[in-house]
């Protein structure tokens, strides 16, 4: 009697119970937003227009979640131009509450990133926050400061020798009354003979310059500042909220995933095989061994063929292609230079150092003499302090560019002779040398700020590759960047012939001619 295998119907719900637990296992990873992604996400993509908690040119995000369903969020992030064209009644309301600014498409963003920049827009505080305590200042010690900076620190530093000596404490060496007399008049006061000013003059040779606008009041309140120098606020780092969520509620990972799907493969293999392993043969049932039923049973076989194969494409492929993608390569360069500090609190315009990045292909590494335009007046670090660095580490960090170009701090002068030596960066961003990027290109006809590509240096310490700087990167952006010619007459005509070609009011730089290859590789 030919043998028939036997399928149990309690078997076949666990196969399909496995087969939902395969399916399932897969989308762990897209359940819960990724609070830091899309924080990086929106600077990248949604800070030109919005800010989460006031209006830019789009209205402000915050809890946006709880005003709008989440699909059709989504929906609105990917395309809003065409929401609209659909007709869509809550797509045209939004549309025509923000004085009908259309809102860039976003196809290269997937479901997962969108969801991720959705809880961001919660509005969860940091992981850390630093909350600063007040500290009771006599408010005319805030008074001098402003006066000293107005009208001294070109030549004072409060410690350490500029053009002038250092005043820090001044006060507990020469009298106030003394003090008031020299500031409004020096020279009046040693055509006085008085000896101490005739002294004081003829150990600085650089003329101190008068200063008879300044009231008595002013003289008080920046000798008040000179007496306690700069008071800085005591700081406390609390712990939010966030951290506890981070820590209670761990999010699940593509290999975590990943382990789940083979691990759900295994046990359904295991399952299928015990409940296939029986036959009827000649009206007996015979059992045959799990392990046999295992190799022999040619769905098991064949569903094996397929998962390794394309278990085995995926890791193939997820190799290829992260060669020489550097994001987030970081090395430690010569001196400890930090973005924050000159691009972030010092508010320094990226193209002052980097100057050539608007006319030549190359952004250009500044010279050390663009480092010492300021650095001849700083030599002490004064801010906060950050990494492992101490306030004399810092200091230190300064010194290396005087010892590579010569520079006295004393004396506040040039080295006569002395052999300058090149500060030998690393180089952090390295497109292929068959790939072809220009800088003015970019930065003054697309009118592109540095932190498109670059990421929020003003926020890094250490500066690091943000971006990918792929090909598939470099297209999407071409995809989704608009080009603005009907200010431009040259290109009025080939503006409207294109927005007519493809019925849009704006054409992209992909429409342009930005997915050529000759464009990048020629």
């Amino acid at each position: 009697m030919k043998s028939v295998k036997q399928h149990s119907p309690l078997s076949r719900l666990v196969i399909n119970s496995l087969a939902f637990l395969l399916l399932f296992s897969l989308n762990l990873s897209a359940q819960e937003g990724d609070v830091v992604n899309g924080e990086k996400l929106f600077k990248s993509t949604c800070a030109a227009c919005h800010k989460l908690d006031k209006k830019l040119v789009g209205p402000a995000l915050k809890g946006v979640t709880e005003r709008r369903e989440q699909d059709w969020l989504i929906s609105w992030i990917k395309d809003s131009p065409g929401m609209i064209k659909s007709g869509d009644k809550l797509a045209i309301q939004v549309f025509e509450e923000n004085n009908k600014l259309p809102m860039t498409a976003n196809p290269h963003l997937s479901d997962q990133d969108i969801i991720d920049i959705l809880a961001y827009t919660k509005g969860e505080p940091a992981a850390k926050e630093t909350v600063a305590v007040a500290q009771e200042v006599d408010p005319g010690v805030e008074r001098g400061k402003q006066i000293f900076k107005a009208n001294c620190a070109a030549c004072h530093k409060l410690e350490g020798k500029l053009i002038g000596p250092e005043l820090l404490k001044i006060t507990d060496k020469r009298d106030a009354d003394w003090l008031k007399a020299w500031i409004k008049d020096n020279n009046a006061l040693v055509a006085s003979g008085d000896k101490l000013a005739k002294e004081v003059q003829d150990s600085n040779p650089a003329a101190m310059t008068p200063f008879p606008q300044l009231s008595d009041q002013d003289i008080d309140d920046v000798l008040k500042y000179l007496a306690v120098g700069d008071v800085k606020p005591v700081t406390a780092t609390t712990t939010s909220a966030k951290d506890e969520e981070i820590f209670n509620k761990p999010g699940i990972g593509i290999l975590p995933s990943l382990g789940l799907t083979i691990l759900a493969f295994l046990l359904l293999s295991l399952i299928v095989a015990a409940t296939t392993n029986k036959k009827v043969a000649e009206d007996e049932e015979v059992t045959e061994s799990m392990l046999k039923s295992l190799i022999f049973n040619p769905f098991l076989r064949f569903l094996a063929v397929i998962f390794f194969l394309l278990l085995g494409a995926w890791l193939l492929f997820g190799w290829l292609l992260q060669i020489d993608v550097n994001e987030g390569y970081q090395p430690i360069q010569p001196i400890a230079f930090s973005h924050a500090v000159h691009a972030g609190d010092n508010k320094i315009d990226c193209q002052y150092c980097h100057s050539s990045a608007k006319h030549s292909k190359t952004s250009g590494v500044p010279t050390a003499n663009v480092c010492m335009n300021c650095h001849k007046s700083i030599s002490e670090y004064n801010g906060e302090l950050f990494g492992d660095y101490s306030k004399e580490d810092l200091d230190n960090e300064i010194q290396k560019i005087y010892d590579a170009v010569g520079w006295d701090k004393e004396n506040v002068q040039y080295i006569e002779g002395y052999e300058q030596k090149p500060i030998e960066w690393v180089r952090i961003h390295n497109l292929a040398d068959f790939a072809y990027y220009n800088h003015s290109q970019h930065v003054t006809v697309a009118g592109l700020d540095c932190q498109k590509c670059h990421g929020p240096v003003e926020t890094m310490h250490d500066m690091y590759q943000f971006s990918p700087l792929t090909m598939g990167w470099c297209i999407d952006c071409h995809r989704t960047t608009e080009v603005d010619m009907t200010e431009n007459g040259y290109y009025k005509n080939i503006h409207d012939q294109l927005a007519k070609k493809y019925g849009v009011e704006k054409v992209t730089e992909a429409q342009m001619g930005g997915l050529e290859c000759g464009k990048c590789h020629y």
